[in-house]
């Protein structure tokens, strides 16, 4: 596992350094999901999809890159859930319906905004998920992917599987900049999940190679990660 992951953070680091090099993002990105260029015009190429048409319930990540896209499902009508960050509460996920906003999307969609007027809910109150939104570091064409490295994508994705509400039937998508594209091979374990569409600002890519989580892997979670994550510490308490 720690040769998987010393692989993972030495991708990473070529990822960002390629993507601020290459003028796709701004250099305060490096360390985190990045905040490229061409994040709406990514937003709206995915809601070109059928998928994304046909979609009622959408769960996104909370970063900055993926704002375009969360204020897009809300506009389109779509329940959208959005990780708490760092997944710090027992109930894990903002739930943001578009009939109950009392703000406009794009501020409800925002972190602070989510905060604020979005009610907190945990796996035992939520729907079905249709699309995941997932924010990366970079992806390749076979559908693996890398986040920052704090591994809570893999979490919030394990514990919506271990629920039934991510099935076969969900669209996992990576909305990146091209440059965060790469042709390395990308190390997978376990609890790693793939994505079905890499969605760039210039195109859609469908992969093929669909990797799942089978759930919650706990032997690849320290106890210092599963003390950290209230909803976590609970599941192993009643275990």
């Amino acid at each position: 596992m720690a040769d998987i992951d010393q692989a993972k953070q030495v991708l990473r680091e070529k990822a960002w350094r390629r993507l601020i090099d290459g003028g796709g993002a701004p250099a305060d990105s490096y360390g985190k999901i990045p905040g490229f260029y061409g994040t709406q015009a990514t937003a709206e190429r995915l809601a070109e999809l059928d998928e994304w048409q046909q979609a009622t319930t959408i769960k996104a990540n909370p970063d900055w890159a993926q704002l375009p896209i969360r204020t897009r499902a809300l506009e389109d009508g779509k329940l959208l859930y959005m990780a708490v960050p760092r997944m710090a509460s027992l109930e894990p996920f903002f739930l943001l319906a578009p009939e109950t906003l009392t703000v406009p999307a794009g501020e409800a969609a925002e972190k602070k905004g989510a905060a604020q007027v979005a009610q907190r809910v945990g796996v035992d109150a939520m729907r079905p998920i249709d699309i995941v939104v997932c924010g990366s570091v970079a992806v390749n064409r076979s559908g693996a992917r890398i986040g920052k490295g704090a591994g809570y994508s893999d979490l919030e994705v394990a514990l919506l599987v271990e629920a039934g509400l991510v099935t076969e039937s969900t669209v996992i998508v990576a909305p990146v900049h091209a440059l965060q594209v790469v042709e390395d091979e990308i190390p997978e374990t376990e609890h790693d999940f793939s994505v079905d569409y890499i969605v760039t600002p210039d195109e859609v890519i469908r992969c093929t190679d669909r990797r799942r989580p089978p759930g919650l892997v706990w032997d690849d979670l320290t106890a210092e990660k599963i003390a950290a994550i209230p909803v976590l510490a609970a599941q192993r308490h009643a275990r």
